[in-house]
């Protein structure tokens, strides 16, 4: 899953777009072996400034339509907490929703992506994104955000979703060391029998461990996918499709020994 960053202040330089250079980033992305593709329009680092629904819908919308105009085969994935914006896009032309919220900041997130028929990307976070680094707080990070998964999943196979992907929220209320036991028990989250998608790119976690920046952190994302891969994750967010892709492609050529 490649990440399209309609924002002035994401935390990572590289994925920040906008509308004229968002179908050049699509195409090399695309071209790299990206499945979907992940438009977002609402900045989720820790401390980001709040934004409309409609200023949320005006980055987004014009975006999604710019890409299925020059890719019609391209699978769109919309980045976003609201139900509203979650309507217009799947509208536009996405065919799946990715909220970081769970369902907890929207509460009409859960009915209409069921009316919608979609597939849906449920993450645990607590708090919202200006309020999450102080919820850090966990009895036992791998068992609590476990349970506190099972209840928005039995509401939303209730409501009759089918396609439904678990993104544990690495970075979403947890702190480094968390992340780390997180990504160290991955393969717990089987237990939902659900694919599982891990977001790990050029995030804190990497670049504050190793001393250096977001734009020096590809080599440590593709490390923690490397993990990630081995504990089961079906689905790679990241800005940097080439290395994700590679990294997928020589896991499944070791995987494969395992089989014969």
């Amino acid at each position: 899953m490649g990440i399209l960053n309609i924002t002035p202040d994401s935390f990572y330089s590289g994925s920040r777009v906008g509308a004229e250079q968002v179908v050049e980033m699509a195409e090399r992305m695309l071209a790299e072996g990206a499945t979907f593709l992940d438009v977002g329009g609402y900045s989720t680092r820790p401390g980001a400034a709040e934004l409309s629904a409609d200023e949320e819908a005006d980055r987004v919308l014009p975006v999604i339509e710019a890409i299925l105009a020059n890719f019609p085969e391209a699978l769109i994935s919309v980045d976003t907490y609201r139900a509203s914006v979650a309507q217009q896009a799947v509208t536009a032309g996405a065919c799946l929703v990715n909220d970081v919220s769970g369902g907890r900041l929207d509460p009409a997130m859960f009915q209409t992506v069921a009316d919608l028929g979609v597939p849906y990307v449920l993450m645990h976070m607590r708090g919202t994104p200006q309020t999450m680094a102080q919820l850090t707080q966990y009895q036992d990070v791998v068992t609590d955000v476990i349970d506190e998964l099972q209840t928005p999943l039995a509401a939303l196979r209730g409501l009759g979703l089918k396609d439904i992907i678990l993104d544990p929220g690495f970075g979403f209320a947890k702190t480094p060391a968390q992340n780390f036991q997180l990504l160290n028990q991955l393969d717990a989250f089987q237990v939902f029998d659900e694919p599982l998608l891990v977001g790990l790119s050029r995030k804190s976690t990497i670049w504050r461990t190793l001393s250096i920046t977001p734009e020096e952190a590809l080599n440590g994302t593709t490390v923690l996918n490397t993990v990630a891969l081995l504990k089961g994750a079906a689905i790679l967010r990241v800005h940097d499709v080439k290395e994700a892709v590679e990294a997928v492609q020589l896991m499944a050529h070791v995987q494969a020994l395992d089989k014969r």
